[in-house]
C-alpha cells in the first residue's frame, strides 16, 4: 500500500510503501518516526490513520480536485464560445462529452483512504464498500479541533 502525508515534525509531503507487517511508520526527510498497532490492519487495510493515529477514515475516488475543476472549466468556456457563435448544438455536444469524459474517469479510478485529522492517503487495489464514504459532520468537528488548537496555540506564550 501507498502512504501519503505531512510529517508532523518537518512538514513536508511523504510518499513511501508500508505493509501489513511493518512495526513504524518513518519520515523520508527527518528522524519522525511512529509506531504502527497490532490491529491497525484488517487484511491489508488500514482501520486507522498511519500518521496521526486517528480510527475516522472515508473513501474517494483517486482523482485530483485540480484536474477536475480544470476539465469543468474547460467545458464551461468551450460551450459558452460555441453558443457565442450561435452553434447550440456543438455547445450541448461539448458539455456532453466532457460529462462522458468525467463519468468515463470517475469509472475508472481507484479508491483511497483518507484521514479527516492529517488528510493522510492510502492508496489500497480495492477497498471493501463497508468502508465510509465522506460524511461532512465528522469533517467539521475535526475541522473544528484544528482551528481549537491552533488558537490555544497562539495564546500560550
Amino acid at each position: 500500500m501507498q502512504a501519503a502525508f505531512v510529517c508532523p515534525s518537518c512538514e513536508e509531503q511523504t510518499r513511501l510503501e508500508i505493509n501489513p507487517t511493518d512495526t513504524v511508520i518513518r519520515c523520508a526527510h527527518c528522524d519522525w518516526s511512529r509506531p504502527i498497532a497490532a490491529d491497525a490492519f484488517v487484511g491489508s487495510i488500514p482501520q486507522s490513520c498511519l500518521a496521526c493515529g486517528c480510527r475516522d477514515l472515508w473513501k474517494q475516488r483517486d482523482f485530483s480536485p485540480k484536474l477536475g475543476v480544470a476539465i469543468v472549466a474547460t467545458a464551461a468556456v468551450l460551450s459558452t464560445i460555441a453558443f457565442a457563435y450561435y452553434m447550440p448544438v456543438w455547445a450541448i455536444g461539448i458539455l456532453m462529452c466532457f460529462g462522458a469524459l468525467d463519468y468515463f474517469l470517475y469509472a475508472i479510478m481507484p479508491d483511497v483512504l483518507v484521514c479527516y485529522r492529517c488528510a493522510a492517503r492510502f492508496r489500497e487495489a480495492s477497498l471493501p464498500e463497508s468502508v465510509p464514504q465522506f460524511d461532512l459532520e465528522i469533517a467539521e468537528r475535526y475541522r473544528q479541533e484544528s482551528i481549537r488548537l491552533k488558537d490555544s496555540e497562539k495564546s500560550t506564550p
